[in-house]
């Protein structure tokens, strides 16, 4: 039996523990806490994660995926390290109705570029159903700056079927060897 690890990263309200729990084979360790700030975009979160979020995939070969997420605030940076260690891959959440979700992008990469180096990413852009600007072209033109090609998705964090097609695009980076057992 394998076990691997996978990170979920992004800033606050991308989707994260969404993303966790809809994946999840066992119900989510979450470590919220109230929310502090308002945000006007994020009126119905009232909660922040501030540890961590855990999740677990079982497959049928009896391996593991443990599925970690990151505090989405920069207050809480000191976690980042600590939780991506040992990180098969790393899943980069952004939210397109925050102000900058470029400039978030480009953050979130930069700060897990050790990680990013020596395993991959895999980007999902949440909300878009919320606001559809910045385009995906726009996203993959700042990703060809940086000399980045990860998968990208528009993914709506609250469907399965859409986080796992990322996780599959993340594992398929990883090893494009991968074949799919059924």
């Amino acid at each position: 039996m394998s076990q691997y690890k996978l990170i979920f990263t992004g800033p606050t309200g991308s989707g994260k523990t969404t993303a966790i729990s809809s994946l999840s084979d066992i119900p989510v360790v979450m470590t919220e806490a109230k929310a502090t700030q308002r945000n006007p975009l994020h009126e119905y979160k009232k909660t922040v994660t501030v540890g961590l979020d855990y999740g677990l995939i079982k497959l049928k070969s009896q391996d593991k995926i443990h599925l970690y997420g990151t505090p989405g605030q920069e207050r809480f940076d000191f976690m980042w390290d600590i939780i991506s260690e040992g990180g098969l891959g790393l899943i980069l959440l952004l939210d397109n109705a925050r102000v900058s979700p470029l400039e978030d992008m480009r953050f979130f990469l930069n700060a897990f570029a050790n990680l990013i180096k020596n395993t991959q990413v895999a980007i999902g852009v949440t909300r878009t159903d919320i606001s559809n600007t910045p385009k995906l072209s726009d996203y993959h033109r700042e990703l060809r700056l940086l000399n980045l090609n990860p998968p990208l998705f528009e993914v709506d964090a609250r469907s399965k079927k859409e986080v796992s097609l990322l996780l599959q695009a993340l594992l398929y980076s990883l090893d494009p060897n991968l074949k799919s057992k059924s």
